[in-house]
């Protein structure tokens, strides 16, 4: 975290330093709650099924509602941080999301916990794209991407409490007590943010802008002249095409599928999703600098990790019976390389936007991987009820997706290299020509 604060700063920047650290880091403790409220269903889906007495596909609607929420916010809240600032959207998602889990903790019935989720789900949303914003009015832009990777990497970290912590407190205290419980980091979230958290450092604040129209027309064709590039596109297929494997198993299919189609303990499947979230902060490391030195390695990479999960998905559902251990150790670590691959996206719809719009291009493209996701948790539970648990057919609509996903992909690549090659032409010239 040094580096941050030493980073060369360009006249008019931030200064970075220990307060922005400081600032800066109670806002990632507010995504990292976020996060851990976000998959804590995934340790608690059978008990979900046995305290509401419902089937997988029932089971199934509180991760595709909660999901669906979130997708939709993306841009909404794009908009909202950029008139309210960052502390007024944060209060208003660590409210939500803390009354979300606090609601599903006292839930009896299935219709108020299913409000409860989407409730946590609307408050979620409201925390990366405010953090993201955070590090952008607090550090250097040249720290931009350091900052954006570690926030990333911290808020996985959400995944651990959940599959460490709250399974293991879930089995000994029971429902209400865990999820109770777990609300209160939510309650001292609020108390900090609104003790300490400043959106910018003093002497920084940003200069309204009275040239810069509103109203429903712009918001349309805003969004309209972003999904045009297809670099948009293509990192709308990208994050479409790579994070929804890992996003199902940890958010809700994973431990069913390892005690009851695999035979493991509840402690042996927790630590298998403890290796995809390992996994995912070390391949993050190794994607961010890679990428970042190497622009060429994006396609790469994204249907590298594709055929890799396909392969991984392929040997444990065609192995006859169940699957060895090893073999689902590699399936986890593969999924572990999802997350990270799903953020090439973003560096796609980046280069393909002016600055005016990469908040709108950045939500376009984080819907992706959601619709995937919440397209594949309700085939999911459907294929389980309709199959009669049989997971190697449920399952088989990870290869679907992922054959939708690359042809689109294929098909978008060569367009999108184009018009980024003639905006990076087109930016030398303007550059050249600027009067001294």
């Amino acid at each position: 975290m040094t580096a941050i604060s030493e980073a060369p700063v360009r006249p008019g920047d931030p200064p970075g330093g220990r307060k922005a650290i400081a600032v800066w880091g109670l806002g990632v403790a507010v995504y990292f709650v976020a996060v851990t409220y976000r998959t804590s269903l995934g340790v608690a889906g059978i008990d979900a099924q046995e305290r509401f007495e419902i089937g997988a596909s029932a089971l199934s609607a509180f991760s595709i509602l909660q999901l669906l929420v979130y997708a939709g916010m993306q841009i909404p809240v794009g908009l909202l941080v950029d008139r309210l600032g960052t502390r007024k959207v944060l209060s208003i998602g660590i409210v939500l999301y803390t009354l979300g889990q606090f609601g599903f903790a006292l839930s009896e019935s299935y219709g108020t916990a299913l409000a409860s989720r989407a409730l946590l789900g609307c408050g979620d949303a409201m925390t990366f794209i405010s953090v993201l914003r955070l590090g952008s009015r607090w550090f250097p832009a040249k720290r931009g991407p350091l900052v954006a990777q570690v926030a990333g990497l911290i808020g996985m970290a959400g995944n651990l409490v959940s599959t460490l912590v709250l399974a293991r407190v879930l089995q000994i205290f029971g429902w209400t007590p865990t999820f109770a419980g777990s609300a209160v980091a939510g309650a001292l979230m609020l108390v900090l943010v609104l003790l300490f958290l400043r959106d910018h450092p003093k002497g920084y604040e940003p200069k309204p802008d009275p040239t810069v129209p509103a109203g429903r027309g712009f918001i349309r064709r805003q969004i309209a002249e972003t999904w045009r590039e297809p670099g948009t596109k293509l990192g709308f297929w990208v994050h479409f095409t790579t994070q929804f494997p890992a996003m199902v198993f940890l958010l809700l299919w994973g431990l069913p599928f390892l005690v009851e189609a695999q035979g493991l303990s509840r402690a042996a499947a927790g630590e298998l999703l403890t290796l995809i979230v390992l996994s995912n902060m070390a391949v993050g490391l190794v994607y961010g600098q890679t990428v970042a030195r190497h622009n060429a390695a994006r396609a790469p990479l994204a249907l590298g990790t594709v055929g890799a999960t396909a392969a991984a998905w392929g040997g444990v559902l065609s192995w006859p019976g169940q699957a060895p251990h090893w073999l689902l150790i590699v399936l986890c670590v593969v999924l572990g390389a999802c997350g990270p691959a799903s953020m090439i996206g973003f560096d796609y719809a980046r280069p393909a936007n002016p600055p005016e719009r990469l908040g709108t291009a950045s939500g376009i493209v984080n819907m992706g991987g959601f619709t995937a996701s919440m397209t594949t948790l309700l085939a999911v539970g459907i294929l389980l009820d309709a199959t009669g648990d049989n997971y190697r057919i449920a399952f088989a609509t990870v290869f679907v997706l992922e054959g939708i996903g690359v042809s689109a992909i294929l098909r978008l690549r060569g367009r999108a290299q184009r018009r980024e090659r003639e905006r990076l032409v087109a930016s030398r010239i303007e550059t050249v020509h600027v009067p001294a």
